[in-house]
């Protein structure tokens, strides 16, 4: 593999892992939806901006609007809320690891809702990463619980919204992945905004600080627009495989900005249920070929 591919991978999971450390600066700031609003309008404005700029034809006519919409609000607007509201209860570092159970979500909402066959790595992988979820909620004598249980489990939604939206995008036919990019973007962009100046006090003058405009940049410029353009990168000079190797990485790079940034404190529980979660995600990305071999499937 070229260098490049390499250092274009390490900067993916760092734009995608510091993510997470974008939204709980933000919060300090703006709600959950005007954080999930102003994110899809500065990726929006990118994509735009990379489109014209590589001359991608828009053709908007033949963009399939409602399904489009409705992809865009349970895949991208929805979940970007949820996750915000989420990491107002917890660390950005626990937010990003039950984040990468999202392969396995995705895997049980094909099987028992849209009829995608299953095999029995997929649901091993999923049984490994169940006992990361548990030893995450550091069940003890005293407080049962010691993470927020409503925030653990909003996270949890959050990528079941994920898994349904991956299930969603698989029927839009006939666009680009610009085009599918540019539409999500527009249609979540007007989904959050719509609840955010309907249920939020948006302040938009907030915008006025060094500190949110960058932390702005960080979360739509670089995490909602570029980086969709390093992750197929990836795919194309590389292969779906390595380029899907980012899930392993983004919750490592997660806590290390939560750590060094936000002073989370980092246990053994954390790293003991990162250990399940991954391994189960690997497990269950595994497919067999007709001789018994493990394989690794591509990415969807």
């Amino acid at each position: 593999m070229p260098r490049l591919l390499y250092a274009a991978l390490v900067m993916l999971s760092l734009i995608w892992g510091g993510s997470f450390f974008f939204i709980k600066q933000l919060l300090h700031d703006f709600g959950p939806w005007t954080i999930a609003f102003l994110r899809s309008s500065f990726g929006l404005i990118t994509i735009t901006i990379i489109m014209l700029v590589l001359r991608k034809p828009f053709e908007l006519r033949k963009i399939q609007w409602f399904p489009m919409a409705v992809m865009a609000l349970v895949n991208t607007a929805v979940p970007w809320a949820i996750i915000g509201f989420s990491e107002t209860r917890l660390s950005s570092s626990i937010a990003s690891i039950l984040n990468a159970t999202t392969p396995l979500w995705t895997i049980i909402v094909g099987a028992l809702v849209f009829k995608v066959s299953t095999n029995r790595m997929q649901w091993i992988g999923m049984g490994v990463a169940f006992v990361g979820l548990v030893i995450l909620l550091d069940i003890n004598p005293h407080s049962i619980v010691s993470v927020d249980l409503i925030g653990f489990i909003c996270m949890l939604v959050a990528t079941l919204c994920y898994a349904f939206g991956s299930q969603l995008s698989k029927r839009l036919k006939g666009v680009t992945m610009y085009q599918t990019t540019f539409g999500t973007l527009l249609c979540a962009m007007l989904g959050s905004g719509t609840v955010a100046f309907s249920v939020e006090p948006v302040d938009l003058s907030r915008l006025a600080s060094l500190t949110n405009i960058g932390m702005i940049i960080g979360l739509g410029v670089f995490g909602s627009g570029i980086a969709y353009i390093l992750f197929f990168f990836m795919v194309q000079r590389g292969s779906p495989e390595f380029a899907t190797m980012v899930t392993y990485l983004v919750p490592a790079t997660a806590i290390i900005w939560g750590s060094t940034l936000l002073n989370e404190p980092i246990h053994w529980s954390l790293f003991a249920g990162l250990s399940f979660i991954l391994g189960g995600v690997f497990v269950s990305s595994r497919k067999r070929t007709p001789s018994g071999l493990p394989l690794q499937s591509e990415a969807k």
